[in-house]
């Protein structure tokens, strides 16, 4: 939030980010990002969100600043706060674990016999799973809820509701689950139909600095509702 130089953005830059605006009020903007764009990149080299935010920045330099990051596969909401105690309370909103998030995902494989549970297995900083009974040191709790929205075969539109945020927590639950997201060249199998991570955040539920609730829904985009009716979920 500091006062630097506003960098170049290009008028076909700015009218991309702006069509992704979803919502906007006194302390936040809320895109709903397309699946294969960066939030963040490593030097902020190359495009990404949080490169198109100069978009949005005062003659001063001051700009709004990422609340929280999804993988660049991922689509869907991205909250960036507007002024410096915007940013810190809504900040706080998602480390003190208050803001209540809701992804859909396709996935596929051995899909649970039951409607819905929670995944509560361990996983290293990498992302990666810990096996069932292993104890691995530097593995962190994690727990995300989930519901089948519908079958189809072993293909299903899944729900979940993560509880903890680690690093690829939705995707590594699902594979160590045994039914990974469609798409996921990490943690699922080569799928070549597939041109995408088939993973949206589809939702947001959280608290605004004037105390007032906000309820978030990001659209889901066409290529992954295309998927789904193809797969006949």
């Amino acid at each position: 939030m500091r006062n630097r130089p506003i960098p170049n953005i290009s008028e076909d830059q700015k009218t991309f980010v702006r069509g992704l605006v979803i919502h906007e009020d006194a302390f936040l903007i809320a895109f709903n990002k397309p699946s294969g764009l960066a939030v963040q990149t490593r030097g902020n080299r190359g495009t990404s969100l949080d490169h198109l935010l100069w978009t949005f920045a005062r003659s001063n330099g001051k700009r709004p600043q990422l609340i929280h990051r999804i993988d660049a596969g991922t689509s869907g909401l991205v909250l960036a706060g507007k002024t410096k105690p915007a940013i810190a309370a809504l900040s706080a909103e998602f480390s003190e674990r208050r803001v209540k998030k809701r992804y859909l995902a396709l996935v596929s494989g051995v899909l649970p016999d039951r409607e819905q549970g929670v995944c509560d297995t361990p996983l290293m900083k990498s992302g990666r799973s810990v096996a069932p009974g292993r104890i691995e040191d530097g593995a962190d709790a994690a727990r995300t809820a989930w519901s089948v929205v519908s079958r189809a075969g072993d293909t299903a539109l899944m729900e979940a509701r993560p509880e903890t945020g680690r690093m690829h927590q939705i995707r590594a639950h699902f594979a160590a689950m045994g039914c990974p997201i469609l798409g996921d060249a990490i943690y699922g199998p080569r799928d070549a139909d597939t041109d995408r991570l088939m993973l949206h955040a589809a939702g947001l539920e959280l608290t605004l600095p004037d105390k007032k609730k906000l309820a978030l829904e990001a659209p889901v985009p066409e290529g992954f509702d295309l998927k789904r009716q193809a797969l006949g979920l």
